[in-house]
């Protein structure tokens, strides 16, 4: 299988000194500066992506201290999630992920349904088990069918998909500052140090404002 899920470095990096400071962020070491440019989704704001997939432990291992975080961002960021498809569960995990936004409950349900994969070991292979799942969340099951199927989120699907391509990502959990800087857990040097690598960006961009 192609290198889409971060090594063991996640677990282990912070203990091997590579945490990042402030002087010592730079492209080519903690992140990547894009050769091309991707628009953001709100102009006017500088935006951070988290490319996500449902199915990867790193990313629900990353949630407890990305979420409190991305309630404190100061209104001139915007914080955006992306699902990451590669193909099989990965595209269906993104349609779900997908449904519920275009549904407005995607914030309601989005922990659930990391812990339903991680801790409770369900599949959500088939939108009749994720139907089923979400009623137990509140979530209308036929409302969400009708939304899983819906055009518009097959049409979201297509966006995300050249996102992730412009964005030239290799791995999740994976973080885009204002569409210019590519970064993630292995390359910053743990879950922490990745926030830190993105607010330095954040000031960057802010200072060029």
């Amino acid at each position: 299988m192609r290198n889409l899920i971060l090594s063991a470095v996640f677990a282990g990096a912070s203990l091997l000194g590579l945490g990042a400071q402030a002087e010592d962020i730079e492209a080519g070491k903690q992140y990547v500066e894009l050769s091309s440019p991707v628009p953001v989704a709100v102009p006017g704001k500088i935006e951070v992506v988290e490319l996500f997939w449902y199915g990867c432990p790193h990313c629900y291992q990353f949630e407890p201290t990305l979420n409190p975080w991305t309630e404190k961002l100061p209104e001139d960021v915007n914080f955006v999630r992306i699902p990451a498809m590669f193909g099989g569960l990965w595209n269906v995990h993104g349609q779900l992920f997908i449904a519920l936004e275009s549904m407005k409950v995607e914030q309601q349900v989005h922990k659930a349904v990391f812990e339903a994969i991680h801790k409770d070991g369900k599949k959500l292979a088939t939108p009749e088990e994720m139907a089923e799942f979400l009623a137990t969340q509140g979530v209308d099951k036929d409302a969400f069918l009708k939304a899983y199927n819906s055009f518009g989120v097959k049409s979201q699907m297509e966006k995300a998909k050249k996102l992730a391509m412009a964005y030239q990502i290799t791995g999740v959990p994976t973080l885009v500052v204002n569409g210019k800087y590519r970064f993630d857990i292995s390359s910053s040097g743990g879950p922490e140090q990745t926030l830190k690598v993105a607010e330095h960006l954040i000031d960057k961009e802010r200072a060029a404002k």
